[in-house]
């Protein structure tokens, strides 16, 4: 029962985060105007709101002037839906279930507007950076031997896991955005150009807010490969030049999801990031 309310509470607010990819970047409120046809304006009802479901009975049409709606809207429903359940199967529905999910709604919508827009907002990535420094004192997370080491070196006499869970957020706040940072202040001072834009930076502190310092790093490296590997890809089919700007965020943004998702999986073989306990 519980999986089905994952499910149900994924699509939902899926439909939601819709509503926050096209809104945000555009300065609009997004509790009003309520939902409507992007073609007629007509108010969409509830009944053709459902999420994913309405979308397949109308055939990917508006129901009054029937012209054709996007199909990323029940992809983005259906890919929050996906994540909510797996998040569900990891974590059970509480309290850690609402962080992650939450932080992962945000990368989502993240991934999204960069896709559209080359912007990564304030209003989610400054903000989701302080709930996830003040979060992991609830969550207290295994501790990576690096952060331990960290600890031990600068001499502090820390033992509480609550302390060391909010020290490890704070050094992946300066660990994920600081290396960004440097990447990109490297990249100018080589090529005389920008390459790559400050929300990327802040963006990246939030996941090392949520994850810590190792993980945020294997978030960029895999971020990295990916970004390169479809970038190629994109290039090779398009004919665009290797100075088109990809978005970065975007490739971030699933590289975080995957992360919060599989990372304990995926970084077994990189001891320095295993947690110690």
């Amino acid at each position: 029962m519980e999986l089905v309310l994952a499910l149900i509470l994924g699509l939902v607010i899926g439909s939601f985060l819709n509503v926050c990819i096209l809104r945000i970047p555009q300065e609009v409120p997004i509790t009003v105007p309520r939902s409507h046809c992007p073609h007629c304006k007509k108010l969409i009802r509830w009944y053709d709101n459902v999420p994913v479901l309405s979308y397949l009975i109308l055939g990917g049409r508006c129901r009054r002037c029937k012209k054709k709606i996007s199909a990323r809207y029940p992809l983005i429903e259906a890919v929050s839906g996906l994540i909510s359940v797996l998040l569900y199967l990891k974590f059970g529905l509480g309290v850690e279930w609402v962080l992650f999910f939450g932080f992962s709604a945000a990368l989502l919508v993240l991934a999204f507007i960069d896709l559209d827009h080359r912007i990564l907002p304030d209003v989610i990535t400054l903000n989701g950076m302080w709930l996830g420094v003040l979060s992991s004192v609830y969550l207290a997370q295994p501790i990576p031997p690096i952060v331990l080491g960290i600890v031990r070196v600068a001499g502090l006499e820390v033992t509480n896991p609550r302390i060391l869970a909010l020290v490890g957020s704070l050094l992946g706040v300066v660990a994920g955005g600081g290396l960004l940072w440097g990447v990109g202040e490297a990249f100018k001072r080589l090529r005389g150009i920008e390459g790559m834009g400050f929300g990327d930076v802040k963006m990246m502190a939030m996941v090392g807010a949520f994850l810590g310092a190792p993980m945020a790093l294997f978030t960029i490296m895999l971020g990295s490969i990916l970004g390169s590997v479809i970038g190629l890809v994109f290039m090779g089919f398009t004919g665009k030049s290797r100075d088109y700007e990809l978005p970065f965020g975007t490739f971030l943004g699933v590289a975080g999801i995957v992360v919060v998702l599989y990372g304990e999986n995926l970084v077994q073989f990189l001891p320095i990031i295993r947690p110690a306990v």
